[in-house]
């Protein structure tokens, strides 16, 4: 797997798509570039299942962020700026610029940030279940300290209030209460996890916002209890010329509404 040096950390990415051989097809667009979300397991777990419906003919490429346990660094705070340099590290390393990029809640405020510092680099942005900032936000700041003290005493009640506000209601009782319990470690509060958390209760990336220039999509969740989707309006309202679409699913979209989630995807990075 290709890794890249950004200061203190080696960043590893995966490629898959109809350019890097691992299918066939017509090249039919720039390459796509998916940001993941808080969370040590990084890309591989956040868009393991979305990969396959979004490669059949272009490129993409899934950073492991700091924090992750495929990238290594000194283990300092995180910041968007260096979040951002790793991102943008990966697109140049990669040579497929400008990208589509897409990054999910924790992502999104990465994939908001290099639109606005490498215009140059991003043909268009979609922003999932994200937000701009969480200081003045009492419930964003009381949910990720919670994480945090739970994620520093008690993993499992972590992990399970990480399912709990991660899905729907619906979508826990439809799959069971096997398989729920089955997910509670996808989450672990390792030291990496508890880095994006602290990176989550500090954010604030509003002055970023006017300067994107990337055809943007907000994609925001009815459900979500994680992020709650007044977060994903509000950016749309300052990301000028930004479209919006509301699925009806909790936050972590992309395992609750598959197919919708994807089709908003592709019609958005092929539409002329």
């Amino acid at each position: 797997m290709p890794v890249v040096q950004v200061a203190d950390a080696q960043v590893h990415y995966s490629r898959s798509g109809a350019r890097s051989g691992a299918r066939s097809g017509a090249d039919s667009g720039p390459a796509l570039v998916l940001v993941h979300g808080t969370g040590s397991a990084g890309g591989a777990l956040n868009w393991g299942t979305t990969v396959p419906l979004l490669d059949d003919d272009r490129v993409v490429l899934t950073p492991d962020l700091s924090g992750t346990d495929a990238t290594f660094d000194a283990g300092g705070a995180l910041t968007t700026e260096g979040l951002a340099a790793q991102v943008i590290a990966v697109i140049e390393d990669a040579g497929t610029g400008p990208v589509d990029l897409l990054g999910f809640s924790m992502g999104s405020t990465v994939a908001a940030a290099v639109a606005a510092i490498r215009p140059d680099l991003v043909r268009r942005l979609i922003l999932v279940a994200g937000w701009a900032h969480t200081d003045g936000d009492e419930y964003l700041r009381n949910l990720f300290t919670v994480w945090q003290r739970l994620g520093r005493t008690d993993a499992e009640s972590f992990g399970r209030n990480v399912t709990m506000t991660g899905f729907s209601r619906g979508f826990l009782n439809a799959i069971g209460r096997d398989a729920v319990e089955e997910m509670f470690g996808n989450m672990a509060p390792t030291a990496g996890t508890l880095r994006h958390v602290d990176y989550d209760l500090t954010l604030d990336i509003r002055a970023l916002l006017p300067r994107i220039e990337a055809r943007t999509l907000i994609i925001g969740c009815a459900l979500d209890a994680t992020i709650p989707v007044e977060n994903s309006r509000a950016l749309h309202d300052a990301i000028a010329g930004s479209a919006y679409v509301e699925l009806d699913a909790g936050h972590v979209v992309m395992f609750e509404q598959q197919e919708e989630f994807a089709k908003h995807v592709r019609e958005f990075i092929v539409a002329a």
